[in-house]
């Protein structure tokens, strides 16, 4: 049944969204506004027209959840086309890069991308575990290792979520990690077979754990965080073990978090350093990982590089000193050296900082198997307990 134009439905969409806003937001919006008319109908309208002030009340809601859905969104593809903007210029060095105004999907003429055989638009396997991640966590409506661990190595053997499935870039101690899993080793201890791997592979795929919790957590914010980070080192574990990623990655999701609720940048970072050295005070070695390692005191400063401290410290630098989701994946890239994982880890951020409607149109219309990214989020909203 259309409920589009019952009770005032029609009147609240056009009054409390911009033109642009449905087009945007993609197919969601269905699930989302037919989630509260549902609701409105069977529990309280009882079929009664709507009266002014309760158009304005469910105008509200709507908003609310459009609000919401902007951010997390803007967070998954914020993380895929920072990715696949990255992809060309990988191991590229900084001086050897074009201008600023130069850098986009397509690299200017005379450029020789990294990858040849690499369509514009595509993702790597920063892209294709994030989604990996997100996919599993809809799945199993919760974190599960071995469910996680699963799914990485299908798409490290079988290219699940690689676009075509075809997977082109593969850190060293990932796919070692994943071949031990393969030959029957435990997913605790496969990202421990190099006790000193510190690569940046845990970090880029990480932001669907603070997606998640935020959507669905309704508990104290506190007990959230404890949550999310215990999920933040858990995830780590299939391929990149040491205590420093397990840190980096939840004080990412902590920022994140913080940004999903409205926080300004500076104050997501100082608040989410704050919320994980009290997270920590009660796992000692987690701490000194923290201070020693990270050394959140020190200005957000980084290269670049696939060292996981540095790639954080990097995402962290160009968040601070942009003034949109654009700028701040140009000048990800712009480091050089890891530049589709670093443009990745920032443009997550970046994507909810400024929103889906943050990112420019022609690189969210590059982007390949978007609908396959849309349909993971109609999953995700479709869910019971979503925002």
């Amino acid at each position: 049944m259309d409920l589009s134009g019952s009770f005032g439905m029609a009147d609240v969409i056009g009054t409390y969204f911009p033109h642009n806003c449905a087009s945007r937001c993609g197919m969601s919006i269905i699930f989302i506004t037919s989630q509260v008319v549902y609701a409105f109908c069977k529990g309280i309208m009882g079929g009664k027209e709507w009266d002014e002030e309760q158009k304005q009340g469910i105008g509200r809601i709507i908003l609310e959840k459009m609000k919401a859905y902007d951010k997390l969104a803007g967070g998954l593809y914020g993380l895929l086309i920072g990715d696949a903007l990255g992809v060309p210029y990988e191991f590229y060095e900084r001086e050897e890069l074009p201008e600023y105004e130069d850098i986009d999907m397509v690299p200017p003429k005379g450029f020789r991308k990294t990858y040849s055989e690499v369509e514009a638009g595509t993702w790597s396997d920063d892209g294709a575990q994030a989604l990996c991640l997100f996919d599993s966590l809809i799945r199993r409506r919760g974190f599960s290792l071995e469910d996680f661990a699963g799914a990485l190595s299908s798409w490290y053997e079988e290219g699940v979520w690689a676009v075509d499935g075809v997977v082109f870039d593969v850190g060293i101690q990932t796919g070692n990690a994943l071949t031990a899993y393969r030959r029957g080793v435990s997913a605790c201890e496969c990202g421990l077979l190099n006790p000193e791997g510190k690569g940046n592979g845990a970090l880029m795929r990480v932001l669907p754990l603070a997606l998640w919790h935020w959507g669905r957590e309704k508990g104290v914010s506190g007990e959230r965080d404890r949550r999310l980070v215990e999920d933040a080192h858990r995830q780590c574990l299939i391929t990149h073990g040491h205590l420093c990623n397990q840190v980096c990655c939840a004080l990412y999701c902590l920022v994140a978090v913080r940004l999903l609720e409205g926080q300004g940048i500076s104050r997501a970072l100082r608040e989410g350093v704050a919320r994980l050295r009290s997270i920590y005070e009660g796992m000692p070695e987690y701490g000194r990982e923290l201070e020693w390692s990270v050394r959140p005191d020190l200005p957000w400063e980084g290269k670049g590089s696939g060292y996981v401290v540095d790639c954080l410290r990097s995402a962290f630098m160009v968040l601070e000193g942009a003034g949109s989701y654009e700028e701040a994946v140009k000048r990800a890239v712009l480091l050089g050296n890891d530049t589709d994982t670093t443009a990745c880890v920032a443009g997550g951020l970046a994507g909810i900082v400024y929103g889906r409607k943050g990112i420019p149109d022609r690189w969210l219309g590059m982007l390949r198997e978007r609908e396959r990214v849309e349909g993971l989020l109609e999953g995700f909203w479709k869910g019971e307990g979503s925002l």
